[in-house]
């Protein structure tokens, strides 16, 4: 049978839009900000850049690099680069079933956006809402699994709904919407958040240098925060870069992917932590601080239901564009592996995440084994594979063309050296440190 032309991107910022609409998602707006506050302020946050320089860009360029290449799917793609039956292919069938494992619970987590953004539009939170009200309203909905599974259903169902529509019509076309929509609306927190009291309380929280409080597990959080918020190993990157044209560049196109990522994690801090210092001074971690310290605190300010509305839609957008690129990259394996048409490559796994996801809503310890399964096993092990066959495996003369004939080659040899070397050692210790060995 005669393979189907493969869709592309209509232009490289639309690759850019999607790959880094994959990258951005809830735990930009959250952990990032509270880990650099807790380990260091701006040293945490130098530690952090050169993660990103030593393991991040290398790491993301190979996934890129690997999809432009082959144009296929993780699997196809090690199939296609290193032949059918090889050890190497593992690292493609770990990414599908990674994304596959994460989507659920993921899906589930973002229905609590979506359950609070219609809380907040229908107006369950009014102004004067103490915190111990908010913590009753989020755990009335964390306690229902009915609650859980008809939010988490909708969320999913307008991820498939995107995926449906195809690369240029769906992928392209939402991020490019949603992507500047985010930026612009955090852009817009931020500057509220610098006009409170508590601004430069929260801002010496974030970005005053602490160095008594940068430690050996400080530097493996920053590896670790560095590995999951670029979406490594997951199939993702690689997809999305198997829709790049040949004359596209994988590089210079990953570098702005990188930049956007790394950039939009620190203004979420200049959204977070005036606001809490402001009205709060409990600047809690995880779903405590999104769900109930800062709706608490927004319906404390004036117009506060206005700010609460922005926030919400601003953490909607995050998930959904890194849910879209997680169901892309199953999708894609079905397209690619199994001849199947975009309609039930889409709709079949969406059903089966959305059964998955009311199994979380229904057991939080289903829901913590497919944390620990993805983020422990599953994408340190396929990072390492693609890190090791890009760097030892892959022909050469494929990396030097796309780095070729840009300002960006004199990096060529740094980054060879990098996957070769320094990434899979720094991945070796994230696995570690994951499995509790540190």
């Amino acid at each position: 049978m005669e393979r189907k032309v493969r869709s592309h991107w209509a232009s490289r910022i639309g690759f850019i839009w999607a790959a880094a609409g994959s990258a951005v998602g809830l735990g930009n707006i959250w952990r990032f900000p509270y880990m650099t506050g807790e380990n260091g302020g701006s040293i945490f946050i130098l530690v952090y850049l050169l993660c990103v320089a030593l393991l991040g860009l290398p790491l993301i360029i190979a996934e890129v690099m690997l999809g432009k290449i082959s144009q296929r799917n993780p699997v196809g793609a090690f199939q296609k680069l290193a032949g059918k039956n090889t050890p190497w292919q593992l690292a493609g069938f770990m990414g599908v079933l990674a994304a596959f494992v994460i989507l659920p619970f993921y899906s589930v987590v973002a229905g609590w956006c979506l359950s609070f953004l219609y809380k907040t539009i229908t107006g369950v939170f009014e102004v004067g809402h103490s915190m111990a009200e908010i913590m009753s309203i989020f755990k009335q909905l964390t306690s229902s699994p009915i609650q859980q599974s008809v939010f988490h259903g909708l969320f999913l169902a307008m991820t498939v709904g995107i995926v449906l529509a195809g690369v240029q019509k769906g992928l392209q076309r939402w991020t490019e919407i949603l992507m500047p929509a985010l930026i612009l609306i955090l852009v817009g927190l931020a500057g509220y958040g610098l006009t409170l009291p508590g601004a430069q309380e929260g801002l010496n929280f974030l970005l005053s240098p602490q160095p008594e409080k940068l430690t050996s597990q400080s530097i493996l959080s920053a590896m670790g925060q560095c590995f999951f918020s670029l979406s490594l190993g997951m199939g993702a990157m690689l997809t999305y870069g198997s829709y790049l044209r040949a004359n596209d560049r994988a590089s210079n196109s990953s570098l702005w992917v990188v930049l956007m990522d790394t950039v939009i994690a620190l203004l979420a801090g200049f959204v977070v932590f005036p606001i809490v210092f402001t009205f709060t001074h409990e600047p809690a971690q995880g779903p405590g601080l999104v769900f109930v310290t800062l709706p608490a605190s927004f319906l404390q300010m004036p117009g506060g239901t206005w700010i609460a509305l922005a926030f919400f839609i601003l953490l909607f957008f995050a998930a959904l564009t890194s849910s879209i690129s997680l169901l892309e990259v199953v999708t894609a394996y079905f397209i690619d592996e199994h001849k199947m048409l975009r309609s039930a490559a889409a709709i079949m796994p969406g059903v089966v995440c959305f059964l998955m996801g009311v199994g979380c809503a229904y057991s939080g310890g289903y829901f913590d084994f497919l944390d620990k399964l993805a983020s422990n096993y599953l994408l340190p092990l396929g990072a390492l594979i693609i890190s090791l066959f890009t760097g030892w495996k892959l022909d050469k003369k494929f990396a030097k063309n796309d780095f070729g004939g840009t300002w960006f080659y004199g990096f060529f040899y740094p980054w060879l050296w990098c996957v070769r070397i320094i990434a899979p050692l720094l991945i070796t210790l994230i696995f570690l440190n994951a499995l509790g060995i540190f």
